[in-house]
């Protein structure tokens, strides 16, 4: 079951240090004064405010001073908190080469420069330079703070992070787990900072289908973030929609739908009815509902998914042909065979079109294939049913081989529609006979 993850989002480290020169107070009072707008989230006046102690600073004590560096990153990470990628990526490059010289290039303002930059990569998506920043931040700050220190944390965490956008779940781990630790000894097991950091393990054990593992990070993220957040905050939607998915994998059906439901209320109030994502989120509603034999309710979650992706994605999408596919299902659950046949039948169009277009959605197709000729033999049109259950079985084969599950089922699909007939099929009978020696 797929899931979206929820990133990791720090918060900007605007800072001022206490400068030695006569408008040291002014200058401290500007600083101040953007670290309170921001937190306000007045971001136009924040950034007035770390212009003018910017400008002050470099009048004042010139160009190469460490006050001016720390004007020049604060602005940065204003910058980069607003998508401004261009505009800050300089900047904290001459705060990182100001604090190099003045500091030397091991000194833990240095670190903090690199990290901020590494956050503007990762979120360019330049992976590779965010590596290698974050990698130095954090010798830096081995060295220079104490092992358990927050900054230590912080970094490991972001560079944890960095891994699972790219799937590198092993190399996460061990950072995740470091981060956490330190995390908890200075703040608490039950500060909601750290959320996130818990939610981003389970992430992890997730992705590796360790599903009792991810169940309880799950958990206790979720209670911080109730403890935290407004109940309609998107995170908590993520959360809810995570632990969801825990409980859909391991067939716990009815706790997975709770969640699930109260998922799909908040991202609805936050994103709009029609919103792309919410796509997701009733295609699983949907699937829990399948699952438990409710397949009146389960219909309109799949029409309402079906809809959104139809809309964004363009009729002849493969996902299209995914919702269509399951909801031929479900009136083929219901013995609604006639509003059934045309679901497969645009979904089978659809997949061997994307087929032709070397896209893997081939056992998409055998299922729709398999699907129909079920709908066939229900209505005893058995020539009908015949090639759409041999051209599944042709598929099923060459995925899986001879002895998968699903080949047997589709074997066994075959050799009833045989019996049905009258006709003698050794090929069909010795298939399914040799399967279950």
């Amino acid at each position: 079951m797929k899931t979206l993850p929820l990133a990791f989002i720090l918060p900007l480290v605007l800072a001022f240090a206490h400068p030695a020169y006569a408008q040291e107070n002014k200058w401290k009072a500007i600083s101040e004064e953007a670290i309170s707008l921001y937190k306000k989230g007045d971001y136009e006046r924040a950034v007035a405010a770390v212009k003018k102690s910017l400008a002050l600073a470099e009048k004042t004590v010139g160009t190469d001073h460490p006050d001016t560096a720390t004007s020049l990153n604060n602005l940065a990470e204003l910058y980069r908190d607003h998508n401004r990628y261009a505009e800050a990526e300089p900047l904290y490059k001459r705060a990182l080469a100001i604090r190099e010289k003045y500091f030397g290039p091991n000194h833990a303002l240095v670190a903090t420069t690199l990290n901020g930059h590494a956050e503007l990569y990762r979120s360019a998506g330049r992976n590779t330079d965010a590596e290698l920043l974050y990698k130095r931040a954090l010798t830096i700050r081995e060295m220079a703070l104490r092992p358990e220190h927050p900054d230590v944390g912080q970094t490991l965490n972001n560079l944890a992070e960095l891994y699972c956008i790219q799937g590198k779940y092993a190399s996460a781990r061990p950072l995740y787990e470091r981060s956490l630790a330190i995390r908890e000894k200075a703040l608490g097991a039950d500060d909601p900072s750290l959320a996130t950091g818990l939610n981003n393990m389970g992430l992890i054990y997730h992705a590796e289908n360790r599903f009792a593992q991810a169940e309880p990070l799950y958990k206790r993220a979720l209670a911080l973030y109730e403890k935290k957040l407004a109940p309609d905050h998107p995170n908590l939607g993520t959360s809810l929609n995570n632990l969801a998915a825990v409980y859909h994998n391991q067939g716990k059906h009815a706790e997975a739908e709770l969640l699930y439901r109260r998922a799909l209320m908040i991202r609805e109030k936050t994103l709009g009815a029609g919103h792309p994502d919410l796509a997701s989120d009733l295609s699983n509603l949907a699937e829990v509902s399948y699952h438990q034999g409710k397949y009146a309710l389960a219909e309109p979650f799949y029409k309402r998914a079906l809809a959104i992706r139809e809309k964004t994605l363009g009729p002849d999408h493969p996902e299209v042909g995914r919702d269509l596919s399951t909801l031929g299902e479900v009136h083929r659950a219901l013995g609604q065979y006639a509003e059934a046949e045309p679901f497969y039948q645009r979904a089978l169009a659809i997949f061997e079109k994307a087929e032709k277009a070397a896209e893997p959605y081939q056992l998409n197709m055998a299922t729709s294939l398999n699907n129909l000729g079920m709908i066939y033999y229900a209505r005893g049109q058995y020539a009908e049913a015949e090639p759409y259950y041999k051209r599944a079985l042709a598929i099923f084969e060459k995925a899986h081989g001879p002895n998968h599950p699903t080949v047997q089922i589709s074997w066994k699909n075959l050799t009833k529609l045989y019996d049905a007939t009258g006709r003698s099929s050794g090929e069909a009978s010795h298939r399914v006979a040799g399967f279950r020696q």
